[in-house]
């Protein structure tokens, strides 16, 4: 059985029906990308996902139970925690701060310490500054920042939205290492990126959205060879 199951799902913004019925799944350890243009719908997949937006029909579970019963805190709590695009730190508050924020769910003190020092090894350079008031981290250690926060929630399934916006290309190269690193230590990720090239080298599955509908899904070394998507999505002719 599949960690996350997606069907059949309809979510709308008033009027507007931004997803169609989606369905896909992602299995324990599995990085999965959804790829798509812009106003595809795969932000509001994550947002469905996590509780921010409820679906009008269809299911999310989570080893078998269906999340659309609970609110976006108590899905934390389940273990399905988004990093949201834009970052979204908590600007006042200090990188330790903003970490501590993360493990709102977890009571086990222990687990806190062990997931704070997880973080500071993935990311050294929130441990330089972590004591460094957040509105003031340029914006790859930002990035580094909401990654981080969101880890220090155990997840069980960590919902990626476009962990690369905005950054400076070297600095994409070190967040992909980051998710690499994560996905070797069996993080299951549901990861939505624009570089579709990027994702799809470090994806093992990919689905393709458009206008809010699943149109092509596969392996991402399969989807890499597509002709539909090299010429959509990774610029190839």
């Amino acid at each position: 059985m599949p960690l996350l199951e997606i069907e059949n799902v309809h979510t709308y913004y008033g009027q507007i029906h931004a997803l169609k019925g989606v369905s896909l799944t992602v299995d324990k350890g599995e990085i999965v990308t959804l790829i798509g243009a812009n106003g595809a719908g795969k932000s509001t997949l994550l947002k469905t996902t996590s509780g921010l937006l409820r679906p009008s029909q269809g299911s999310i579970l989570l080893d078998g139970e269906d999340l659309t019963q609970y609110s976006p805190h108590e899905i934390v709590s389940k273990g399905v925690v988004q990093v949201p695009e834009g970052r979204r730190v908590f600007g006042r508050l200090t990188v330790t701060e903003n970490l501590e924020m993360g493990a709102f769910a977890i009571s086990d003190q222990k687990l806190i310490r062990e997931n704070l020092e997880r973080v500071f090894n993935l990311f050294p350079r929130l441990k330089e500054r972590c004591k460094q008031i957040s509105g003031t981290l340029s914006g790859g250690e930002q990035q580094m920042l909401a990654m981080g926060r969101a880890l220090m929630a155990s997840p069980r399934v960590l919902l990626l939205d476009e962990p690369s916006m905005g950054l400076a290309p070297v600095l994409v190269d070190g967040i992909f290492d980051i998710i690499r690193q994560l996905h070797a230590e069996g993080t299951t990720i549901l990861l939505v990126e624009q570089n579709a090239r990027m994702a799809l080298q470090i994806a093992d599955r990919g689905y393709v959205l458009q206008s809010g509908a699943v149109v092509l899904s596969d392996k991402a070394e399969n989807l890499r060879q597509n002709e539909m998507v090299r010429e959509a999505y990774l610029g190839e002719t």
